[in-house]
């Protein structure tokens, strides 16, 4: 074979590899119960197939974004990182791709964290659903450095809705959450970051670079369905939609978008959210 020919064909793969938005869980009838299951480790045979035949198309690395505030280094590695959260269940699967190759990234680091149905992050009980401190008030920089960073030390010693979880042979996460709610000034959002080349121990995940930080989001007819439901309908805090947000590049799944699954009907038993996340494995992040 020519080196063009070898070229071509290699293109040609990277093309047919990935999803734009990751590969979709269905949810049949019973919700995010489908879901809990496939993420306990007993999937369906249905689900599975849904999980995985999609045609899928690679894409060009993911958005980095900032930290936010709130990120806690916090080792809880986990799968379920509900606790006992109220709110809509949503179970998230996110996978890893090397963005060049398009071949799955194993055994990576993936953390998440978010805010609970009334816009609270643990950690920062304190601080409620108000305007975080330092959000910005103009659009990230376009030279893909995310942005200035402002952190705050933790305020108390919760942990709800965070986790950490390694990605298995398929580059692949599987949390069991709640839909996030609101907080002043952003769109309802989810905090991720990736880590590679630590080292794995009883008490969790050690050293290693951070490969990408990001944010994921939540297209604005499922986020209009669940805030009509308890407790998000008990929120005072005015929301910003998803085309208002500040952060988000409106770039769909290379800017976080997730793909979602549910019944618009029964939207209270649960959500399935998946995204394929393009990283450098090599690279550090360009976002804190």
């Amino acid at each position: 074979m020519t080196q063009d020919a070898a070229r071509h064909k290699r293109n040609t793969s990277r093309r047919q590899v990935l999803v734009a938005g990751g590969a979709a869980v269905a949810v049949a009838g019973t919700g995010v119960v489908l879901a809990s299951n496939a993420l306990a480790g007993e999937t369906p045979a249905e689900a599975k197939r849904a999980e995985t035949a999609a045609g899928e198309t690679c894409y060009r690395l993911s958005a980095e974004a900032i930290e936010g505030p709130y990120y806690i280094d916090a080792d809880k590695i986990r799968a379920d990182i509900t606790e006992d959260k109220e709110g809509v269940p949503l179970a998230l699967v996110i996978k890893v791709i090397d963005a060049e190759t398009c071949e799955p990234v194993r055994a990576a680091a993936v953390d998440v964290w978010h805010c609970d149905a009334l816009g609270i992050y643990s950690g920062y009980e304190s601080i409620g659903s108000s305007m975080p401190p330092g959000l910005p008030t103009e659009p990230p920089p376009t030279d893909g450095s995310g942005g200035e960073e402002v952190h705050i030390e933790p305020t108390d010693n919760e942990r709800y809705l965070r986790g950490t979880l390694r990605t298995d042979r398929e580059g692949k996460v599987r949390f069991i959450s709640i839909f996030p709610g609101w907080y002043e000034g952003r769109a309802v959002h989810i905090h991720t970051k990736v880590h590679m080349d630590g080292t794995w121990t009883d008490g969790g995940y050690e050293g290693g670079r951070t490969c990408h930080t990001g944010q994921l989001y939540f297209e604005e007819e499922a986020v209009l369905a669940v805030a009509a439901t308890e407790p998000y309908s008990g929120s005072t805090v005015e929301r910003v939609t998803l085309p208002e947000d500040i952060l988000y590049d409106d770039s769909g799944a290379t800017g976080g978008l997730l793909t979602l699954r549910y019944d618009k009907k029964r939207i209270a038993e649960g959500v399935i959210a998946s995204i394929t996340v393009g990283v450098d494995p090599e690279t550090p992040t360009t976002a804190k």
